[in-house]
This record gives C-alpha cells, structure tokens and sequence, in this order.
C-alpha cells in the first residue's frame, strides 16, 4: 500500500521549480498537510537569461502567492506585456498584433464569446480594434493612470501579462522561497524501488544521496528524471514544427526611447525573431531550421534585417515535442522538462503554471499519493493541453509566403491534420467556443478567444461567412452599438494611462 507523501522533491531550480516550490507549498499550508518540500538546484549548471514571455495567469498566480508587483517587476527589472506583434507572417510588409485581454467579458448579455469578434470581421474592422490593450500597445501605454490625489490607478479591468528574464525570475522566486530547503548539488542518478520501480532516492554525483516520495523534474532540456530514469517517452512534433535551433542575444533599448509592451515575432528566411522587452535590454534570438541555415547564416541574417553586429550568446539545439507520460510511477515532470515548443505564443511559462494549478486543485490533497490512475489520468490531459499549444502554434504557418525554401517547405509538408481540419471547417462557419475542449478544471487554456486575432491577421476568416452569422438586423445593430461603446470607453481609458518606462522608473 502507498502512504501518502511527506517529501516532496524538485530537482532543477529555474522558472518552473520555483514556481512550483512555491505553489505546492501555500497548497499544502492550505491544507494543512504534512508536506516537506526540498528543492535540489546545482550552482553548476549555468542558466541563461533570455528575455520571456508570460500571460496573464501569471500576475494572477503571483496574486494568489502574495508577491507584490511592484517589488516584482523592480527586482526582475520586468515589464508589461499585452500581447504580441506579428510581423511579415502573413506576407512581408504586414504586421497584426494579438491582444491578451477578452472584451466580452464586459458584455452582459451578448450571448456566446464570439459575438464581437464575429461582428467586427462581419464589418471589416481589425479584430484587435475592440481591444483596450490594442490602444495602449499603439502609444507604449502602462495600464496605469493616476488618481486625484496622484496614486496609480488602473484605466481598465484587464488582467496584464510580463515580459522576464527569466534567470532573474528564477532567483526571485528562490529567495521568495521561506520553509523550503535548498540542496546545492548535481544529480547523477537515482535509487529505485525494486518492485514498485518508484523512485527512492537521488543520488548526487559526490556520492551522497536524497530520499524523497514524490520528484518533479524541473531539470529541462536534460530530463534528468523523467526521460533518462523513468522513460516517459517521447513524442515529436519535428514535422509540423520545424524550427529547431535558437540563436539567443541582447541588443540595448534605444537612448530614451519608449519601451514596448509586445512581444516582438518577426518572421524571417527560415523562421522567426523574437524581440522581448525588459527595464535594462531587448532579450532577442532567432528561432530557425538547420535544414535550411548554418548557424553563421542564421547569423548574417540577423545582423541584415537588424542593421547591426551582434554578440549570440548561444546556438541551441531543440528537441521540438513533448515526454509521452509526464508523470511516471512517482515523478512528474514540469516545464521544459515535460516538452518544449517555439516560443512563439509564451506558452512555456503558461503551460507550467496552468499544469501546477491542475496538480493542485485536483490531485495535491491532504492525503495525496502517486498511484497509477492519478498518472494516467494527468499524463493524458497535460498531453491534450501541449497537443493544443503545437496545433494553435502551426495554424501560425498556414501564411501567404512562400519566398524562400523554408516557407514553401512549411506550406507544403509541416501544416497538422489537425490544424487543416480546424481551418476547414472555420471556412464554412465562424469558430465558437464549442470547438475547444474543457479538460484543465477551468483553468486558462488555447480557445477561440486566442485564435480569433491571429486567423484574422493571417486573413484566413470570411468575411461573407462573418456576416451570415451575425444573426438579426436587430443583433447586428446591437453587436454595432457595444463595439463603437467599447472603442469610446478604451480611448477615454488610453488618454488616462501613463507612458510605460514613465511607470516602470516609478516603481
């Protein structure tokens, strides 16, 4: 019989460890649960601290853990994010942005999310347009105003997202981490059980080892546990996603200059540049294919669309995909460790913290123990969730560009089954919230709220099909009246906010 755990341990310091050490800790106090949790993080193994994107269930987790924002973004030197610019997707020369915050929250009575997004492309305006984060993204606005009194107020309902280092989060949330032990060691291997195959102990590479109940491999790329001790298995997505090197850098912010509140996608030859935003630098890399660039190509590439040298701190080889089974026996794996996907719509730090709410909520109880079923049963619905990013993230490529080999490589062999089948029957209807599972207890995950900004931006919404499903003369002139309502209420709200480095320098 399996007792229950009284030894949690997370091997891999990082984004995901902490956040994990941190969350599963204020559960256990929740519920008064017995629970030690052990972080074990090596000094050994370097980190590096490229730029980041969350969403916004981060500031809502970082709510929910008592950390003060402002004490946040000033120790991380972080900044606000609102969404992400799409530059040169759709055809060079374009560019659409895809807001994080959801209107239709505000609207009573307006029956299924969609109402909006279907009447704007009905009526050929930008979906973005009913966006407050769409106003502030065009001025580099904060979401803050001041008061009478002068006090930072904020000008909407919206709940924000970041822009990290994420090295520097990494250490935040370490020293955030109260009750936690810290072990400064490398692993290099693990005692099993040898009947149940359960997971013992660590042990260290000098020789001293960590028992334990329950492991979460937070160790990344290396999937020290769950890939080289648990065999979790492996499922790629090479085929439909084949960018697989990352070329990271910096470059400076201009003297002086506002500081944006996008993510920056640029698409290039062979794949695509990020630009992230944090207080001291930009947090840049190129995501390409080495099927169809050298690193020093990649390289040259840059330094041409940038108009400048600059200094790659690394060239990283990808395994694009996920681990089979994320929990195994007594291990689960987090992160990066449980797979990993172009970081093109933040759904890394996402998906971390959304598979932690779910451990929490609907596993990490009082008398919690791993047992088959709980591993089954987890390991099938994180799969669905990063099956869905890998789906969300391919529509991406369905684009008008076939320049270079790379483009037309994409449009012809690497578009999913999956994403042809959604965007085959998007071309006889509008998509609803009816074509997503809800499998995640609720939490936050990829539904047409997300896929409406980029099927229009990528042109790949009908316009006639828009308006056959506005529904009565009456609702169209009601869905007129609530948007042209809504784009008053967010100017007024724009004209109120502060610029976003006058907000970042108070803090």
């Amino acid at each position: 019989m399996i007792t229950p755990i009284r030894h949690l341990v997370i091997v891999g310091g990082g984004t995901a460890g902490w956040l994990a050490a941190l969350m599963l800790a204020r559960t256990a106090k929740d519920n008064r649960a017995d629970v030690k949790i052990t972080v074990v993080e090596s000094s050994k193994i370097p980190t590096i601290g490229v730029g980041e994107g969350t969403t916004a269930v981060f500031k809502t987790v970082l709510d929910h853990l008592g950390i003060n924002e402002a004490d946040f973004l000033r120790e991380t030197r972080g900044t606000i994010k609102y969404g992400i610019r799409h530059k040169d997707w759709r055809r060079v020369g374009v560019t659409y942005d895809g807001p994080i915050d959801d209107p239709h929250a505000l609207v009573e009575g307006a029956g299924t999310s969609e109402f909006l997004n279907i009447f704007s492309v009905a009526a050929g305006r930008p979906v973005s347009r009913l966006h407050l984060f769409d106003r502030l993204i065009k001025a580099d606005l904060s979401p803050y105003g001041r008061d009478d009194n002068g006090r930072l107020a904020p000008v909407g309902p919206f709940q924000y997202a970041y822009h990290i280092d994420a090295a520097a989060v990494g250490r935040y949330l370490r020293a955030q981490a109260k009750g936690i032990e810290i072990v400064d060691a490398t692993v290099a291997g693990v005692e099993k059980n040898a009947e149940t195959g359960f997971i013992e102990a660590l042990v260290f590479d000098e020789g001293t080892r960590l028992s334990g109940d329950f492991f979460i491999d937070c160790t990344g790329f290396r999937r020290q546990l769950i890939g080289k001790e648990m065999d979790g298995g492996w499922v790629s997505y090479a085929d439909e996603l084949p960018v697989n090197r990352a070329m990271p850098f910096w470059l400076d912010h201009e003297p002086d200059a506002e500081i944006q509140t996008t993510t920056m996608a640029w698409a290039q030859k062979a794949g695509w540049m990020w630009q992230i935003p944090t207080q001291d630098r930009l947090g840049c890399g190129y995501v390409y294919s080495d099927r169809f660039l050298e690193p020093d190509e990649a390289k040259a590439e840059i330094e041409a669309a940038l108009g400048r040298t600059i200094e790659p701190r690394a060239d990283i080889k990808m395994s694009v995909g996920r681990v089979a089974r994320p929990w195994v026996k007594n291990c689960l794996a987090l992160g990066l460790s449980a797979g990993f996907l172009e970081p093109l719509e933040a759904t890394s730090i996402h998906g971390t913290v959304v598979q932690l709410l779910v451990l929490a909520e609907d596993y990490f109880k009082p008398d919690f123990a791993p047992s088959t079923d709980a591993a089954e049963d987890y390991s099938q619905r994180v799969g669905r969730q990063i099956d869905d990013f890998r789906t969300f993230i391919n529509v991406h490529y369905v684009t008008e560009r076939d320049d270079t080999p790379f483009w037309r490589h994409v449009r012809e062999a690497c578009i999913h089954p999956e994403a042809r089948e959604r965007l085959d029957s998007w071309r006889t209807r509008m998509p609803t919230g009816d074509d997503f599972e809800t499998y995640l207890s609720g939490f936050p995950h990829i539904e047409a709220q997300l896929y409406y900004p980029v099927l229009d931006g990528l042109g790949l919404l009908d316009q006639a099909i828009a308006r056959r499903s506005t529904g009565s003369s009456t609702r169209q002139r009601q869905a007129r009246d609530i948007a042209d309502g809504m784009e008053r209420q967010f100017a007024t709200a724009a004209r109120r906010a502060i610029g976003h480095r006058e907000f970042l320098e108070r803090l």
